[in-house]
């Protein structure tokens, strides 16, 4: 048979539009034909594919991640190159997509197939399994590079404790395993009680709650606490964080779940000379992403690494997207897509 003619199962997230014009959103498993796909260079049969809150949002119909519907979410895949056009991959490759426009408006790895431009795909280094690689996924390579630009702003362990908020999801977690193996004493920030044993598993040496800085503190500063934060929320409680790091300390965001803004004043910057720095994975350059995920192949691979996953299969995968959209999600969740 024709690769082209093959079928294969995926998540299918459809828009029905009321006679009032209110748009709403299901999502169903359903049966492709490869040739369904859209154009590339490589084809590649999923093995793993993660769960990421921009998938939850995807499939909740959000038009500022996934414009055009029917669509597969599915911002992580993993898997084996089963066709190429480009001399880079050959079948038979072990290769990994993240980010560019994978499970936004490109279908993404909740789909037992992907095509995708060559430009998207690393090859999986040797130090990590495909299974593994999504255990890191999106959420654990942008943890990493949170942690990558904290060390090249100047980041020490001696300097103090490193904050980690949302340490209970799927960042968070990940920058606790990752900081902790490093060497540097973490506290992380959670709002999960029953999520405390597992932080402590992954090294967090102290754990707070998030009540005290969901709110706008009206001080310019508070106490110097952290030497550097990795921050997975955004809004007040980015502020609140900013405004508690001591002299010269940095505050790597990258998320945005309680909030896509925050209240800010300059003091905290021209005070105490901190840094808010930006981290992006999406469209992060595919040589630095190489070189991370050789990287995370490597000495930054979690000694607890398959701690910080529980596996969904493709059936289960509706609900659990639920459970991302919601903040009841623990850890990292893996896709499996195995017959």
């Amino acid at each position: 048979m024709e690769l082209d003619q093959q079928d294969f199962r995926a998540l299918r997230v459809s828009e029905q539009t009321s006679d009032q014009g209110k748009a709403t959103y299901s999502s169903q498993l359903v049966t492709r034909k490869v040739a369904e796909l859209p154009e590339g260079e490589v084809l590649i049969r999923v093995a793993y594919s993660s769960l990421n809150y921009k998938d939850a949002l995807s499939a909740r119909g959000n038009k500022g991640v996934t414009r055009q519907y029917p669509h597969t979410p599915g911002i992580d895949a993993a898997g084996i190159v089963a066709e190429s056009l480009d001399p880079a991959f050959q079948a038979g490759d072990q290769v990994i997509v993240i980010g560019y426009d994978l499970g936004m408006n490109t279908d993404g790895g909740f789909g037992q197939f992907i095509r995708v431009p060559a430009s998207w795909i690393v090859k999986k280094p040797a130090g990590l399994s495909l299974e593994e690689s999504m255990i890191i996924g999106t959420a654990g390579f942008t943890a990493a590079l949170c942690v990558e630009k904290l060390l090249l702003n100047g980041l020490h362990q001696d300097q103090g404790p490193v904050l980690v908020t949302g340490a209970s999801g799927g960042v968070g977690s990940f920058a606790v395993a990752l900081l902790s193996q490093l060497g540097f004493q973490v506290t992380a920030m959670t709002g999960s009680e029953s999520a405390q044993q597992f932080l402590r598993e992954l090294g967090a040496t102290e754990l707070i709650g998030r009540e005290n800085f969901q709110s706008v503190n009206p001080r310019p500063l508070l106490k110097e606490q952290w030497a550097g934060a990795v921050d997975a929320v955004g809004g007040d409680i980015l502020f609140n964080v900013v405004k508690s790091l001591r002299y010269g300390g940095s505050v790597a965001c990258c998320g945005l779940v309680a909030s896509p803004n925050f209240e800010a004043s300059v003091f905290p910057f021209i005070l105490r000379g901190v840094n808010l720095l930006g981290v992006d994975s999406v469209n992060l350059p595919i040589e630095h992403k190489r070189q991370m995920w050789n990287k995370l192949a490597g000495n930054w691979k979690p000694a607890q690494l398959r701690r910080l996953h529980s596996s969904v299969k493709l059936e289960d995968l509706s609900d659990a997207l639920d459970q991302v959209f919601q903040g009841r999600s623990t850890g990292r969740l893996v896709l499996s897509l195995h017959d």
